[in-house]
């Protein structure tokens, strides 16, 4: 069961890098640091959204308009860290 547990926690921590990649590049897109037509950039943006749009699109819906500011990746990796620190201090040391 712990092999189980230290699986989701790689997972938690994997998605963690994909949301953190996807902030970074949409800067990059943003101010026009990489270009969209790149196909290689393209395609990179689309799984990386394609990954993270489910999971931030009904956090944006419940988060009030901030005239363009976007919080709801920073509200998704406090969700990932309340969820891997219950793994870690209630769920993993009651399993043998």
């Amino acid at each position: 069961m712990r092999a189980v547990l230290d699986i989701i926690l790689l997972i938690l921590q994997l998605y963690w890098w994909v949301v953190l990649a996807m902030i970074i590049m949409s800067w990059l897109i943003s101010f026009n640091v990489i270009n969209t037509r790149n196909q290689f950039v393209e395609s990179v943006w689309r799984v990386l959204n394609q990954l993270t749009e489910p999971v931030l699109r009904p956090i944006r819906r419940v988060m009030p308009n901030l005239s363009g500011l976007d919080l709801s990746p920073i509200i998704l990796f406090i969700i990932l860290f309340f969820i891997e620190r219950v793994i870690i201090y209630y769920i993993y040391p009651n399993v043998f």
